[in-house]
């Protein structure tokens, strides 16, 4: 079966128009917990190494507000907007939405201004879709268990990059007002 799964995701990948042999130059190890969740390493500028459960199920990349907190202090963070999203349970839930100025998944995947829910307390952080589309095409495999990535940039480029595009976008991204409510 897994033979079979291996096939089949070579087979999706080799089928995309838009992917080349090329493109996915980073896989990246993917730790399994009770059989059912993956989780990567990913290095947070302003935060530090933190493991992030992997969900293409999820629409975005979410952190907690402990995250939050020292992602602010670090001065790596900028508020967008408020976000109202439908959990997993149907309940339905007004996140804060704020702009990371860069994160690496492994060691090699870095992507800048990332859009990033916020959600109370000390909830597990996940790597959702829109931060793997910008890693696109991207493969998910369960054996071995990684995710091979593509359109990645080096960390040479990054610091530069998003130390100035944070920058630009403090100039075109309004800040809360006093109907917008800011944990």
């Amino acid at each position: 079966m897994s033979s079979l799964r291996g096939v089949l995701c070579a087979f999706l990948a080799g089928a995309s128009m838009a992917a080349t042999a090329g493109q996915f130059g980073t896989t990246v190890a993917m730790q399994s917990r009770d059989s059912v969740t993956y989780y990567v390493a990913v290095q947070i500028s302003g935060l530090g190494a933190a493991d992030l459960m992997v969900d293409t199920g999820s629409g975005y990349m979410t952190i907690n507000e402990e995250m939050l907190a020292q992602l602010q202090r670090a001065g790596q963070v900028r508020y967008l907007r408020q976000l109202r999203g439908r959990l997993a349970n149907g309940r339905t839930l007004e996140v804060p939405v704020y702009n990371i100025a860069s994160l690496s998944i492994g060691d090699g995947c870095w992507l800048e201004n990332v859009e990033a829910a916020v959600f109370p307390g000390k909830t597990r952080a996940i790597l959702g879709l829109n931060a793997l589309q910008r890693a696109a095409p991207f493969v998910f495999s369960f054996d071995p268990p990684q995710l091979v990535l593509s359109n990645c940039k080096g960390s040479s480029t990054v610091a530069a990059v998003a130390e100035t595009d944070l920058a630009a976008l403090d100039e075109h991204v309004p800040g809360p007002t006093a109907e917008t409510p800011r944990p």
